[in-house]
């Protein structure tokens, strides 16, 4: 008889305000942040969750965040494995995935019209995507380490270099309608690229880091970039905006040499002189002309962009000083001077050779940021109309907690730093450290978790925190009967007494010298005992205390307090201690490796248990008094009888140390948790791992079952907290060993093999060997998109079955009476094709293809052999006849054309086929394209009703039109101011 077990699931994670996994995203209002695989939404004003994106059945971490700079909806969140998932935060659903990369997502970035998205990870590639079309354009190559900032740019308008002429407004108005040509890449193989789009090929590589390039910023409207590197190094290099434009070009200055697309500028000197940190994120402003450098670990250097204005009078006063010094000498112009330096903020002005002030020089230092804690990220708010002027920042901090400042606008040019003004702090719904223990209350409605400086109770059905309470570095800790009390112990060696119902510390016991690791309370809920480190096994009694009234006559006071009876002195260090649930045992876990079991009455010895090989971390003793079982920092865990002290089984349980074991109440069946991040449920009775439950990114130290038996909590390194809910779903050990094999399979190859990396080319080379080829196909073999080709053949298979059948029966009736032939029974068809309605065989196979996404097709349509391809040829054939989805078919064929190539010209099967193909698909989509030439004939006509009924209300005057020179000028005004995001209030 096959055993079956019901499986746990994970049901709720919280504890977590923001991970250090990825970047954050601010909009004023809300907070976008990563939250280990989650997105978590904050309202930061009120510090509550508005939303959770979350996939079922993911487990890897969010590991970088961008937003579309049109759609505000749309979202596009990179992971761990490599996948890419465009969200939706409206609907808080998943648009599409993308799938490419074969590490972690390290970067991404947007076009300016949203309509591509580029993507850099771990594996040093770069991958272009259609957003639109749901597919990887190419994959770009090149770079040598992680992928560590991406930026689309273009040639845009404004002054050129010396001897160039300056761009029109029109010219300007129909680049910035141009889509981005170019893609600028950073990486910490210190290289920053300079990649072009139509050719797929990197034109510029610079070199000008000493150590990892970390992170740049781009400014469009300048033309400047701004990188940072490591150990505090910042450069600033000018882009070319010719070169993007027109393309390479020769540089008569530089006798023939060709023209650099980014040369360097100058080097930039940050506040903080003295510092070494990497500077791993330099942003921009979306509309103020705001910088800010991430310079230390818990600094934000910002710094505002002097306007032209202010620069002319800087080097007014420059030129006016060197003037005066050479007129009237040394000495009389030294004092001038130091009057004009009063009128200036102390800062000169340095002058390049073409007498024009330096880039660097435009930089004031507006604020010198210091967070409550280590910086992960920071993200500016965008202006409104309500804080005008006000620069917003959100800090996402290591330590679990989100900070919102603001920069009021300085009131002049000359004035110093500003000091930041700290407006939001989101902590509370999370623990600052490690959760080092958890406790659930007796009718498991309450969890208590605790940490380095912080007592929480959270609502285990809302997940919602209702008391943080202070205390110190917490080990264990326990609910005291009744739920109204919880007593901690401490790393000072402090047991600690607090009451829930009024949110206080009653009393502060010092009951060790040395860290307090275990307690326990006695089965008859009359007291409790605890071990530490300080050798001794301490017993108390819970006793009420009475408390005089404050006020003469007032009732008195009644306090739960503890009492110390008696001491059970050890040879070593205690690490943990447990009642057995009769009351009659104690059994204690010693330093030296052993477990010592005591008579709970007399303390009298009882039992040795010894065998593990490192000291056991934790153990617990079944409901029946029969079973104990302990874990150690040897990765194993024992099951001992209690009758005589023999070890039932040894299980090698975990990769790394065993944190905590715990028996389901009721049950032989147990928990163990451990630093390989696992949570394994075991049967006692058989020895065997019923479940592997993975989630934690961390190290997980605490675990706490519920008394009903129908959860279990853990705590992590993470700073999560996870319930893992027992469901009615069966499972079974055979399909599980099953599963457990195919995901092992997945994770160290992929159904093609290195096919990704070495693809054969129709000249008979290979793609990826040496030969420096810097742009490929985007293609990554996975579980779905295997499944997905394998639902194809079986379709095509379906098909053929069913067009055989259709063709033996129509042989069968031809040249038969028709009287004789309405007799003939027609075949029977799949009821496959009955379920879709009816639909012919040809019409099913295009359903089936249609419901692959179109990011998987290309995978999906590689796995199918020859035979296969033939019979789908076939099968496009129809569909162009037909005019069915001839986006789709074009798409396939092209596809398999190109993949095929060499076979299919070899076939002579499919030469018919061929030609009746090219034909049918040549007048499908000729007569798409006269559709579609005909609509946008018909949409430019109504665009150009629309701007001329627009600019005539626009510029119409009281005396009639004005005349066309004041309507040019006003034109060329106007597209030479700097253009503007939305202002949003």
């Amino acid at each position: 008889m096959v055993k079956s077990y019901l499986r746990h699931g994970p049901t709720e994670s919280f504890g977590l305000v923001a991970s250090a996994s990825s970047n954050s995203i601010y909009d004023g209002k809300k907070a976008y942040v990563p939250a280990l695989e989650d997105v978590l939404v904050w309202d930061v004003k009120k510090g509550e969750q508005h939303a959770m994106w979350h996939e079922t059945g993911l487990r890897s971490l969010v590991t970088c965040l961008s937003r579309s700079p049109l759609d505000w909806d749309s979202f596009a969140v990179g992971y761990a494995d490599g996948s890419i998932r465009l969200w939706s935060a409206s609907s808080q659903t998943v648009i599409v995935t993308f799938n490419g990369h074969k590490s972690a997502i390290s970067a991404l970035s947007w076009d300016k019209d949203g309509t591509r998205l580029a993507s850099g990870s771990k594996d040093t590639d770069v991958i272009v995507w259609d957003v639109i079309g749901e597919v990887g354009m190419f994959r770009l190559r090149g770079h040598r380490d992680q992928i560590t900032g991406l930026e689309f740019v273009s040639g845009n308008a404004g002054a050129g270099e010396e001897g160039e002429e300056e761009t029109t407004s029109a010219e300007a108005d129909e680049i910035a309608k141009k889509p981005s040509t170019h893609l600028i890449t950073s990486s910490k193989d210190t290289f920053i690229k300079l990649f072009n789009l139509t050719t797929q090929h990197c034109i510029e590589t610079v070199v000008g880091h000493r150590g990892e390039a970390w992170s740049f910023a781009y400014d469009h409207q300048s033309g400047v970039l701004i990188s940072g590197g490591g150990e505090g190094e910042v450069k600033c290099w000018k882009v070319d905006q010719e070169v993007l434009r027109k393309g390479v070009l020769s540089d008569e200055s530089t006798k023939g040499k060709l023209r650099r697309a980014i040369s360097p500028i100058a080097a930039l000197s940050l506040p903080n002189t003295s510092h070494t940190h990497n500077i791993t994120q330099i942003t921009l402003h979306p509309t103020l002309p705001v910088l800010a450098i991430h310079s230390g670990e818990k600094t934000i250097d910002v710094f505002r962009l002097r306007t032209e204005e202010e620069l002319r009078k800087k080097l007014a006063r420059r030129r006016r000083r060197e003037r005066e010094k050479k007129k009237e000498g040394k000495g009389k112009g030294k004092g001038k001077a130091t009057e004009e330096e009063e009128e200036d903020d102390g800062e000169e002005v340095t002058v390049g050779e073409d007498g024009e002030p330096e880039w660097r020089d435009r930089l004031a230092v507006w604020s010198v940021l210091r967070a409550g804690g280590k910086i992960r990220s920071f993200s500016f708010a965008p202006e409104t109309l309500k804080n005008k002027g006000d620069v917003q920042i959100l800090a996402a901090l290591s330590n679990n907690s989100l900070e919102v400042y603001t920069l009021p606008p300085p009131p002049s040019s000359k004035s110093p730093a500003i000091e930041p003004i700290k407006q939001y702090t989101l902590d509370i719904p999370g623990h600052r450290s490690d959760v080092r223990t958890l406790a659930v209350s007796s009718d498991d409605e309450l969890v208590a978790s605790a940490a380095q400086g912080s007592l929480k109770i959270w609502n285990r059905k809302t997940t919602k925190c209702v008391r943080t309470l202070e205390c110190g570095y917490a080990i264990c800790s326990t609910f005291l009967p009744g739920d109204r009390h919880i007593v901690v112990g401490t790393k000072s060696g402090s047991l600690l007494l607090y009451d829930l119902s009024s949110s206080s510390l009653l009393e502060t016991i010092t009951a060790h010298t040395g860290p307090l690791w275990s307690l326990h309370v006695r089965p008859d809920g009359r007291g409790l005992v605890t071990g530490s480190a300080d050798k001794d096994v301490k017993f108390w009694d819970f006793e009420v205390r009475e408390i005089p009234a404050e006020v003469e006559g007032g009732p008195v006071n009644r306090v739960l307090t503890v009492a110390h009876t008696k001491t059970l002195k050890m040879t070593d260090d205690v690490l943990a201690v447990k009642y057995s649930p009769d009351g009659k045992l104690l059994a204690v876990s010693l330093l030296d490796s052993t477990v010592k079991v005591f008579y709970a009455d007399t303390l009298k010895f009882f039992l040795s248990l010894y065998g593990h090989k490192l000291p056991v971390l934790s153990l617990d003793i079944s409901s029946d008094s029969k079973l104990i079982i302990t874990c150690s920092a040897d990765k194993n865990i024992k099951i001992w009888g209690l009758d005589f002290g023999d070890c039932h089984r040894s299980l090698f349980a975990h990769e790394e140390s065993i944190m905590g074991v715990a028996f389901e109440r009721g049950t032989h069946f147990f928990w163990s948790v451990g630093k390989d991040r696992m949570v394994k449920y075991w049967d006692g009775d058989k020895f065997e791992c019923i479940q592997k439950l993975a989630g934690h990114s961390g190290e997980v130290w605490a675990l706490a079952v519920s008394h009903r038996g129908n959860f279990v909590i853990t705590g992590s390194h993470d700073k999560s907290i996870r319930i893992w809910e027992k469901t009615d779903e069966p499972l079974f050990l055979e399909e599980e060993r099953e599963r457990e094999l195919e995901e092992l399979y997945d994770t160290t190859t992929n159904g093609r093999g290195d096919r990704d990396e070495l693809k054969v080319t129709s000249n008979g080379g290979v793609d990826g060997e040496a030969g420096g080829i810097e742009s490929t196909e985007v293609s990554k073999s996975t579980t779905e998109t295997l499944m997905a080709g394998e639902r194809i053949m079986e379709a095509l298979d379906l098909s053929a079955h069913d067009r055989a059948l259709t063709t033996a029966y129509e042989e069968e009736v031809r040249g038969l009476d028709p009287k004789v032939a309405a007799k003939v029974a027609a075949p029977s068809r799949n009821a496959v094709f009955q379920m879709y309605g009816g639909v012919g065989p040809e019409e099913y196979v295009l359903k089936v293809v249609r419901q692959i996404p179109a990011a998987s097709l290309h995978d999906a349509l590689l796995v199918l052999p020859f035979g296969k391809v033939t019979q789908l040829i076939e099968h496009l054939d129809y569909w162009a006849h037909k005019e069915w989805q001839i986006t789709l078919t074009s798409r396939v064929l092209f596809f398999l054309l190109r993949t095929h190539h060499s076979q299919i010209v070899a076939t002579r099967a499919l030469r018919q086929t061929m030609i009746s193909l090219r034909a049918h698909l040549r007048d499908a989509l000729k007569r798409q394209k006269d559709t579609i030439g005909y609509n946008l004939a018909a949409l430019k006509y109504l665009h150009r009703q629309h701007e001329a009924a627009r600019t005539a209300d626009f510029y119409e005057q009281e005396g009639g039109i004005a005349d066309e020179e004041a309507v040019r000028a006003k034109i060329e005004a106007g597209m030479k101011k700097r253009k503007r995001a939305t202002l949003r209030s």
